[in-house]
């Protein structure tokens, strides 16, 4: 059943509460990808074992699938169904157009990324786009999150090495980061020091002095994106810096791979597929989320989902 607006915007305002507080308490919303409804479940399971506040987070790939009012109901069936803080995050979002459609269909949280469909895209053209999504956003109060260029990987395994001399040259910097966020009113600025989208045979490594250096220069929230394969130690400090929101797929989706692939082999009589995913899939996708919820410091974090 669709919300209505002033259940929206309440939704938003104490999303923005809650991401002021993750900052001040040093703690980070976990945003995992919803990729289907096992993968919800695994998240929520996961939250409500660690009572810790989530986001989901579809990107275009999911909400073409899944569609966005699909999205919303599901995660408030589940939010009430398990009792949990949960928000709902529209990922890398390509396009003015689509983000709208996220705002109307009440995402608290919405990531606008023309470069994602644009690799090309001007200075200007990434500015005037955010712009534009920031002033449509007070119609609902929705969060808004960009970054000032592309940012790189793609949420699969990469069998190759990391050039870490390449990505420092998409490094975000603190006048650069400054400069975007005055020139665009952002509330969420995706800062990239290191991390990088997908999952490597090595692990990343994150420049946290820079990390200190552009928290020291911005005001707003600060997102971390391609958490995944990143040493938990890493997020740790990160969350001790100021950062208030982590996103996490790739991780996700191998260990969902790799034990389907495995409960598949196991059990080569075993017609009902979803049978294993529930009983396989679900544990494995929900370790994962519970283990970032642990380097996120957000454990025991959630409040009374009623009062959301």
């Amino acid at each position: 059943m669709p919300l209505t607006l002033p259940q929206i915007r309440r939704n938003c305002q104490r999303a923005r509460q809650r991401m002021q507080q993750a900052r001040q308490e040093h703690w980070a919303f976990g945003a995992f990808n919803l990729d289907d409804e096992p993968t919800l479940k695994a998240v929520c399971q996961a939250a409500a074992n660690k009572k810790a506040p989530v986001l989901v987070e579809v990107s275009q790939g999911e909400v073409d699938d899944i569609g966005l009012d699909n999205v919303r109901d599901l995660v408030d069936n589940f939010k009430y169904n398990y009792g949990i803080e949960i928000y709902v995050n529209l990922d890398h979002s390509p396009s003015v157009d689509a983000a709208k459609r996220g705002i109307e269909a009440g995402f608290e949280f919405i990531h606008i990324d023309v470069s994602q469909a644009n690799h090309e895209a001007s200075d200007e053209e990434i500015i005037e786009a955010t712009k534009e999504v920031v002033a449509y956003a007070k119609l609902t109060g929705a969060s808004v999150e960009s970054e000032p260029h592309y940012f790189g990987g793609g949420s699969n395994f990469f069998d190759k090495e990391i050039d870490y001399e390449e990505i420092k040259k998409t490094f975000s910097t603190p006048e650069g980061a400054k400069q975007f966020v005055d020139a665009t009113g952002i509330d969420t600025f995706a800062a990239a020091i290191g991390n990088l989208h997908g999952k490597y045979n090595v692990p990343k490594i994150l420049d946290l002095e820079l990390l200190k250096r552009i928290r020291e220069a911005i005001d707003c929230n600060i997102s971390l994106h391609g958490g995944s394969d990143t040493p938990g130690h890493y997020f740790r400090e990160a969350v001790k810096i100021g950062v208030s929101k982590i996103n996490i797929n790739s991780d996700m989706r191998f260990a969902y791979r790799t034990s389907i692939e495995k409960a598949l082999k196991e059990n080569p009589d075993e017609f009902s597929v979803a049978k294993l995913i529930s009983r396989n899939v679900v544990k494995s996708v929900q370790e994962v989320v519970e283990s970032k919820i642990e380097d996120f410091n957000s454990a025991g974090k959630s409040i009374n989902p009623l009062s959301i």
